[in-house]
């Protein structure tokens, strides 16, 4: 999904090379916050690199910078974001864009209600 620079602040995508690069070494920084990489032996660094093949999916991996924080708009502090691999980065989002989907439907179906009749429930057998 392509970024829309205007909702960030200013120098982002220095600050975002900084993270990404020199910060994280090119290697995904999440250690749990994605609901993975966990286990017995406590929260281990994801192992994706930056352009290099996925070692869980298919593609190349891109480091992004995920925001760990609700700022809004989104803020350029090192502590409140991680650079992370695509999956650990909509992983951490994934409850945001949840809300973000519902707001969205919710206001669609407010404007266009839905064409289609609900079945009434059948009846209990007793």
């Amino acid at each position: 999904m392509p970024i829309d620079y205007r909702l960030y602040p200013k120098g982002w995508r220095t600050f975002s090379s900084q993270i990404r690069f020199a910060r994280a070494a090119s290697q995904c920084e999440c250690r749990g916050q994605c609901g993975l990489h966990g286990g017995p032996h406590g929260n281990r660094r994801c192992m994706e690199r930056h352009h290099e093949p996925a070692l869980w999916a298919k593609g190349t991996i891109r480091l992004t910078v995920a925001h760990l924080c609700s700022c809004n708009p989104p803020c350029d502090i090192p502590s409140h974001v991680l650079a992370c691999c695509q999956r650990c980065h909509l992983r951490i989002d994934r409850f945001r864009h949840a809300k973000t989907r519902l707001t969205r439907l919710r206001a669609r179906r407010a404007i266009q209600p839905p064409n289609y009749q609900i079945p009434p429930d059948p009846p209990l057998a007793i």
